[in-house]
């Protein structure tokens, strides 16, 4: 079974992952999320300039299987969307850390990281 999970990313319980640069944390869903969702299908539109509370919905990703909500790690404005996904919400099931991010957020808070999870605690959580 395909569980890859990054090092020096941020992880949620809700299989998110954020990778933060500065102030600017770009957000994908793992590869677990990815895996259980099976063929991704549709990405909902991310709204631009959107401000968001920590674990607030940011978006929905249907699959063949599922719908699944999209949750901000962090709090702050979103100030990127991948717009490829939009055509093909595939590249998630292929690439969920690399061309499948799905936003960039303006972090504003950034003690709200300690409140995620390390690669090695989020493997831990999904092996339970």
């Amino acid at each position: 079974m395909a569980n890859i999970v990054i090092e020096n990313l941020y992880y949620t319980k809700s299989d998110e992952w954020l990778k933060a640069e500065d102030d600017i944390g770009t957000i994908g869903v793992t590869d677990y999320a990815q895996d259980q969702l099976g063929d991704i299908v549709y990405l909902e539109i991310v709204k631009k300039d959107k401000k968001l509370k920590q674990g607030e919905n940011l978006t929905t990703i249907e699959s063949v299987k599922a719908v699944s909500d999209v949750n901000a790690p962090v709090a702050g404005e979103i100030i990127e969307v991948n717009e490829k996904l939009l055509d093909d919400a595939s590249i998630i099931n292929k690439d969920p850390y690399g061309e499948g991010w799905i936003a960039k957020i303006k972090i504003e808070n950034k003690d709200e990281l300690k409140n995620l999870m390390s690669a090695q605690e989020y493997s831990e959580y999904r092996k339970e």
